[in-house]
C-alpha cells in the first residue's frame, strides 16, 4: 500500500464566489427592475404593383430588346386608340347625319305641315259660311281633308316625340282642341243654313280658339321641332379634333420609329412599319376627306334647303292668314274692329294688311334663297299672284264699304276673277317651290349622311391591321437579337 506523504500544509481548495444578499435578507420588499423589452421590428412594407411594373420597365429599357418592346407596345396602343377614337367621333356624327335626313327635318315639315292644314281648314271653313246654303262640294271637302290631315300628322308626331318632352304636351294639347274647334264649326254651319245669325257668332268664337290656342300650339311644335334639328345639324358638323389630333401623333411616332430602325439597322423599309404607318395614312385621310365632303354637303341642305323651306313655309302661312282673314271681313261685317292710332280699323281687314305685308317680305326673301331658276320661277309666279290679290281685295273692300255687300262677296269667293283666284294661285306656286326645295335638301343631306358611311367600321378594321403591323415590325427587330 502506497501512502502519500504529509508535508503538514493544509489541502488547497477552490475558490468560492461570493454571494449576493437577496433582497428578502435585507429586508426590502421591492423587486429588482425588469431589463426594457426590445423595440419590435417594423414590418417590411409590401412595393406596389406600379412600381414593381416601374422598376421591371426601367430594367428592360437598359437593353434594346426591352427598348423595342416598350416601343412596340406604345406603337400598337397608339394605333388602337386612333381607331377608337375616330370610329367613337365617326359614328356620333353619322348618327346624327341621319337623324337631319330622316327624322328632324321631316318632323319640322310635319309640324308646318299641322299648321297649314289647320290654317287651311279655318279658312275652308270661313269661305263655305260665306257661300251659306250654296257652300260647294269643293269648299267642304278641302275642310275635310285638311282636318284629316292635321290629325294624321298629329298622330305621327306623337309616335316620333320623345315621351314627357315638351313636343308630347303640345301634341296633346292639339289633340284635345281639334275636335272641339270641329264641334264649333259645325254648329256655325248648322245655324247659318237655317239663317239664324248666331252662326256668325260660333264661326268667329271657332276663329278665336283657332288663332288664339290651335294655331300658336302648333307654332310653338314648329319652333321646338326646328330647335331639334339644328341640334342634330349641330352635332353632325363639328370636326372631329380628337381624332385628326390623334392620327398626327400616331403618324409622327411612326416616322420616329422607322427613322430610328434605318439608322440602327441601316434598312430603308420594315414590312410592319409600312403595314402599320398605310393603315394609319388611310384611316387619317378617309376621316378627314369624308368628313370635309360631309360637312360640306349638310352645309349645304341647310342653306339652300332648310333656310328656304323655312322661308316658304311661312310666307304659306301668312298667305291662309290673309285669307282667312279677308273671308271674315265679310263674315263679321264690322262687328269686329281695332284702333290704330287715332282711327278705328276694321279688325280682321288689319290683319289681312298685316299678313299680306309679311307674305311679300317672305316671297322676297324665298327669291334670293333660291339658287336656281326651277326655284325661283314658281316664287316668282305667287310673287304676281300676291300682287293681283291686293288688287282684288282693294277693290272688293270698297263695293263692301259703299254698301254693295253681295257685289264684294262675289269678288272674294266668286267663280271667276275673284280672289280666291288668286290666293289658290299662290298656294299653288309655294306648294311647288316647297316640293323643289324638298327634293334639294334631300339629296344634299342624302350625300352628306353617304359620305359618313363604313368609315366608323372602317377605322377599326384598319387600326386593328396597323397595329398589327406595328407588332410584327418589332418582332422583326427583335428576332435580331436571338
Amino acid at each position: 500500500m502506497t501512502h502519500t506523504p504529509n508535508t503538514g500544509a493544509p489541502p488547497t481548495l477552490p475558490a468560492i464566489p461570493p454571494q449576493q444578499p437577496s433582497p428578502t435578507a435585507l429586508g426590502s420588499t421591492t423587486p429588482a427592475p425588469a431589463s426594457p423589452p426590445a423595440p419590435p421590428t417594423a414590418p417590411t412594407r409590401r412595393r406596389t404593383a406600379f412600381a414593381e411594373g416601374v422598376d421591371q420597365l426601367r430594367h428592360a429599357a437598359t437593353t434594346e430588346p426591352g427598348r423595342l418592346r416598350i416601343i412596340g407596345a406604345v406603337l400598337a396602343a397608339l394605333v388602337v386608340a386612333f381607331g377608337a377614337v375616330t370610329a367613337w367621333q365617326m359614328t356620333d356624327r353619322a348618327a346624327a347625319a341621319d337623324a337631319v335626313l330622316t327624322s328632324s327635318q321631316p318632323l319640322t315639315s310635319d309640324a308646318a305641315d299641322i299648321y297649314r292644314s289647320l290654317a287651311d281648314a279655318n279658312t275652308a271653313a270661313s269661305s263655305g259660311f260665306l257661300a251659306g246654303g250654296q257652300e260647294s262640294a269643293a269648299t267642304r271637302d278641302r275642310y275635310e281633308r285638311d282636318i284629316a290631315t292635321a290629325a294624321a300628322k298629329l298622330v305621327n308626331a306623337a309616335a316620333n316625340a320623345e315621351p314627357g318632352s315638351p313636343s308630347t304636351e303640345t301634341i296633346t294639347k292639339l289633340n284635345r282642341l281639334l275636335p272641339e274647334y270641329k264641334g264649333l264649326v259645325e254648329r256655325a254651319r248648322t245655324y247659318n243654313r237655317q239663317g239664324y245669325p248666331v252662326g256668325g257668332a260660333y264661326l268667329r268664337y271657332a276663329n278665336e280658339k283657332m288663332q288664339q290656342e290651335m294655331l300658336p300650339a302648333a307654332q310653338d311644335l314648329y319652333t321646338k321641332e326646328n330647335e331639334r334639328l339644328r341640334a342634330d345639324y349641330a352635332d353632325a358638323t363639328p370636326y372631329p379634333w380628337p381624332a385628326i389630333a390623334l392620327g398626327l401623333v400616331t403618324l409622327a411616332a411612326l416616322a420616329w420609329v422607322q427613322r430610328r430602325s434605318y439608322l440602327r439597322t441601316n434598312r430603308v423599309l420594315n414590312h410592319g412599319f409600312v403595314a402599320a404607318t398605310t393603315a394609319a395614312t388611310i384611316v387619317l385621310l378617309w376621316l378627314t376627306a369624308g368628313h370635309t365632303l360631309a360637312r360640306s354637303r349638310l352645309d349645304d341642305s341647310y342653306d339652300h334647303g332648310v333656310r328656304s323651306l323655312a322661308v316658304l313655309h311661312d310666307a304659306r302661312i301668312a298667305s291662309l292668314k290673309a285669307r282667312g282673314n279677308e273671308n271674315l271681313t265679310l263674315v263679321a261685317r264690322g262687328a269686329e274692329t281695332t284702333k290704330v292710332g287715332d282711327k278705328t280699323l276694321d279688325a280682321y281687314d288689319h290683319d289681312f294688311t298685316r299678313e299680306i305685308d309679311t307674305l311679300a317680305k317672305g316671297l322676297a326673301h324665298a327669291r334670293r334663297l333660291a339658287d336656281d331658276d326651277t326655284g325661283e320661277k314658281p316664287v316668282t309666279a305667287a310673287v304676281g299672284n300676291m300682287t293681283e290679290w291686293k288688287k282684288r281685295h282693294a277693290a272688293a273692300r270698297e263695293q263692301d264699304e259703299n254698301g254693295n255687300y253681295q257685289q264684294a262677296l262675289d269678288m272674294v269667293i266668286g267663280a271667276k276673277g275673284a280672289t280666291g283666284e288668286c290666293f289658290d294661285a299662290v298656294d299653288k306656286n309655294l306648294a311647288t317651290a316647297l316640293k323643289h326645295e324638298e327634293a334639294e335638301f334631300a339629296t344634299a343631306a342624302g350625300d352628306g349622311r353617304d359620305a359618313l358611311t363604313g368609315l366608323p367600321t372602317g377605322a377599326a378594321v384598319l387600326a386593328v391591321l396597323g397595329a398589327a403591323g406595328a407588332v410584327l415590325g418589332i418582332g422583326r427587330r427583335l428576332s435580331e437579337y436571338r
